[in-house]
């Protein structure tokens, strides 16, 4: 039985962590916001097979590299539904009101919270999380008790290391983010390992306790 291997890439102006996913066990790789500079994450894939690239959600700091790594690699480009219109769009995911015009291929497949994407022995779950865009999404791996291995959740800019995601782009929803939370990580297990869309890793245990924005009960 295989685990699973994270690698990160911190890429492009805004320092966005794309991540490499496998099974750990040599099956093919899950490719996680493929932010920017195109040379650099496919010199890091080098020969290795890519299953599907995901989208954690829309915006343009997280997708510039899209669109070569599809070429290269023939991957299909997943992303929540209520966000795959905009990946196309640079105005629609941002880009345009910041000077960048940054698109992706069209979504190959839309996801809904729920949905599974596989890759080898591995399996992410799909939460949607709503919140920093309509479509946000993060991607849960379950521990494999047996094995004594943690769980895993990438959580793009919904969840960082003692704060979350911003609410005030177009799209954005204060209220959503704190719900998503709530309903979608609160319940997670205190060790799961999460790995941002921004900075550094930290666990939903260490959220719970720390961070500031964590929704808690009696909170309005």
């Amino acid at each position: 039985m295989s685990g699973v291997e994270v690698e990160r890439l911190v890429l492009g102006t805004l320092d966005t962590n794309c991540w490499l996913v496998s099974d750990g066990a040599g099956g093919p790789l899950v490719v996680i916001d493929p932010a920017d500079e195109a040379d650099v994450l496919l010199d890091s894939i080098g020969g290795r097979d890519v299953t599907v690239v995901v989208l954690t959600h829309s915006h343009f700091d997280h997708l510039g590299a899209a669109a070569a790594l599809i070429e290269a690699t023939g991957a299909p480009l997943l992303a929540h539904h209520m966000d795959a219109a905009a990946v196309t769009d640079s105005w629609a995911n941002g880009g345009g009101q910041f000077g960048f015009d940054r698109v992706a291929p069209p979504v190959t497949r839309s996801l809904s919270g729920g949905d599974v994407v596989e890759a080898g022995s591995l399996r992410l779950e799909v939460l949607h999380t709503p919140g920093h865009t309509p479509g946000g999404i993060c991607l849960f791996v379950p521990a494999r008790a047996e094995q004594g291995l943690d769980p895993h959740l990438f959580s793009g800019d919904t969840l960082f290391y003692r704060s979350v995601g911003r609410t005030d782009l177009a799209g954005g929803d204060a209220r959503a983010l704190a719900r998503s939370i709530s309903d979608a990580l609160a319940g997670l297990p205190p060790r799961t390992r999460v790995h941002p869309g921004h900075g550094a890793d930290t666990t939903i245990g260490d959220e719970a306790r720390l961070n500031p924005f964590w929704p808690r009960e009696g909170r309005a």
